[in-house]
């Protein structure tokens, strides 16, 4: 019997993953990631804060934290200015899920157009898991940096392109919440030192 889906609420933080359909990948080149991620931006950024993020050949975590539904709201308008509230959309949740299920089928059409392929190219149904202690919040965050780490892509979370690490470590401009990030972990130094930390201890959430 399938699980009930969780509602994406205001202001809550929520793991989101999903996977590659069958055998295949999601990312092929670099212009891959790089275009997931521009595309990212312009879906899932104006309605939800990212803590972390890491793309790997055949899936993808994020940690994010939904805006307030005014905010959510106000995007939402730019795009279909007819728009009152949420109610036509099926809810609040429904309209967020709709951002992120834009963002992987719009993926989906541009890859498929690229490599001459047809049909879906993630699962159904993207998963997403609360963030409901603080425990769990450090945890998940060293959990998506060490993501490829963990199935041996590298040997260190700094040597994998395709993540949020290095926005954490550079002063360069970035749309990570990477401030509220580095002030939980207490600095660069403490969130360079949980990262290995977690990594040698083995602290896997998911697969």
């Amino acid at each position: 019997m399938p699980q009930p889906t969780i509602p994406l609420q205001s202001q809550g933080i929520y793991h989101i993953y999903t996977h590659a359909n069958g055998s295949e990948n999601l990312f092929r080149e670099d212009e891959n990631y790089r275009y997931f991620l521009r595309k990212y931006s312009e879906y899932i950024h104006p309605i939800a804060e990212t803590f972390a993020y890491c793309l790997m050949p055949n899936h993808i975590h994020f940690m994010v934290r939904v805006r307030g539904e005014e905010k959510v709201l106000d995007f939402l308008k730019l795009k279909k200015p007819t728009l009152q509230g949420f109610e036509t959309l099926g809810g609040f949740s429904m309209a967020v899920s709709k951002q992120f299920s834009h963002l992987l089928n719009g993926y989906t059409q541009a890859y498929n157009k690229r490599y001459s392929r047809k049909g879906s190219l993630f699962t159904p149904n993207f998963n997403r898991k609360p963030v409901e202690s603080d425990a769990y919040f450090t945890s998940l965050v060293a959990y998506i940096h060490n993501n490829p780490v963990h199935h041996g892509f590298v040997t260190d979370a700094e040597d994998w392109p395709h993540s949020s690490y290095h926005s954490y470590l550079l002063e360069k401009r970035t749309k990570i919440a990477r401030e509220e990030g580095l002030q939980w972990f207490g600095g660069r130094k403490e969130f360079v030192e949980v990262h290995r930390e977690l990594k040698k201890e083995g602290v896997m959430l998911f697969e």
